[in-house]
């Protein structure tokens, strides 16, 4: 019996440590995909964003 309840005892305590961790690992994920996302758009802008602005300069004749 006493292996049992050791075996429970080592089963309830990965439980809560798992409990316990779960928040910090959700904040890390969420933390990553939002600085992935944030990244992503500054790139996407600094590539994209200049051959559009001289598009719409062209488009209204700003520049030649």
């Amino acid at each position: 019996i006493a292996m049992a309840l050791g075996s429970a005892w080592k089963q309830m305590s990965w439980l809560y440590y798992q409990y316990c961790w779960s928040p910090i690992l959700q904040r890390a994920v969420l933390r990553t995909e939002g600085v992935s996302i944030v990244g992503m758009a500054l790139y996407t802008g600094y590539v994209f964003m200049p051959q559009h602005i001289m598009a719409i300069l062209h488009y209204f004749e700003i520049v030649q």
